[in-house]
């Protein structure tokens, strides 16, 4: 009885041992797949329909194999309907009609370094790779977050689309790289300096080349100009009596914060010249005006942000 006992357990552990020696051969004859290597940005962009014609434009800028670098990167993606408004609103077919040397800054413009996800996210300037000269800071975009995410006046519709060498925001509108004028529509705090500009038939000249450096007024700082006017706002006061005030708030040159040292600095309203004074405590001028925020870089010219409005 024993015996049979001790044949019925070999011949179990057998049978076990065949059954896993035949699982095991079954397993070597089809090896598992090898894992999906992670895709980079444009390997992303490239999978996906919505990114067809960004896909088109950055192989014709041949910024392809950049993009394809270590980073990491955190691109604002045009889609397809976001290219073909600017297409319209340029008056062109599709990118076809633009060279390589147009669209490189646009899309350098929509690509800031690091790996920001949504969550990482806060409202204010941040520097693109869109820089014309390489010892400054590129061209900075206007980030505001809210119950949304706005850059530029572009929102964001799809968030945090991960690749391998940073991420992806897909946006619904093309951003052009802003100029001085620009800079000021798109954040609401200059929105007063904004209608003054336009009143005073400015826009087109501080559109223009430049380069120019702006010592731009908050609305706080335009609000304690009209109290100590006497006045209601902007409405009251004529396209003459603004020009010279804004002019004013102009020197030429693109000079950033590490730039400037204290002196007379000429500005664009004939004979008139602002005093600059540096020291530890900041950039003031005229004695009683601050330097409250600096280098908001535009691509023609730089911003600096002031507590007051200077009068000539």
């Amino acid at each position: 009885m024993k015996t049979n006992f001790l044949k019925f357990r070999f011949a179990v552990l057998a049978i076990a041992a065949v059954t896993l020696f035949v699982s095991c051969s079954k397993d070597d004859d089809n090896p598992a797949p090898p894992a999906e290597m992670p895709k980079d940005i444009v390997e992303v962009a490239v999978s996906d329909a919505r990114f067809s014609i960004l896909v088109e434009a950055v192989s014709k800028a041949n910024l392809v194999s950049a993009l394809q670098g270590d980073g990491p990167f955190t691109v604002f993606a045009p889609t397809n309907d976001a290219f073909n408004a600017l297409f319209a609103q340029l008056g062109v077919s599709g990118i076809a009609d633009l060279d390589a040397a147009t669209l490189t800054p646009i899309l350098l413009n929509h690509v800031v370094a690091g790996n920001i996800k949504s969550s990482d996210i806060s409202t204010g300037y941040v520097s693109t790779l869109n820089a014309t000269d390489p010892a400054q800071s590129g061209v900075q975009v206007f980030v505001e977050k809210g119950s949304g995410v706005m850059v530029d006046g572009s929102k964001v519709i799809i968030a945090d689309v991960m690749a391998s060498n940073g991420v992806i925001h897909a946006i619904d509108k093309v951003i052009l790289p802003a100029n001085v004028v620009n800079h000021a529509i798109n954040n609401s705090n200059f929105s007063i300096l904004v209608q003054a500009v336009v009143k005073a038939g400015l826009v087109e000249a501080l559109s223009g080349t430049g380069p120019f450096t702006v010592f731009a007024p908050t609305n706080d700082a335009f609000n304690a100009l009209f109290t100590a006017l006497g006045v209601s706002g902007i409405d009251a006061l004529t396209a003459e009596q603004l020009t010279p005030i804004l002019l004013y708030h102009v020197v030429p040159g693109n000079v950033r914060s590490n730039q400037v040292s204290s002196g007379s600095v000429p500005t664009l309203k004939d004979g008139s010249n602002l005093n600059v004074n540096v020291s530890n405590m900041g950039v003031n001028i005229n004695g009683s005006v601050n330097v409250i925020a600096t280098d908001v870089q535009g691509s023609n010219g730089v911003i600096h942000v002031i507590d007051a409005v200077l009068v000539p």
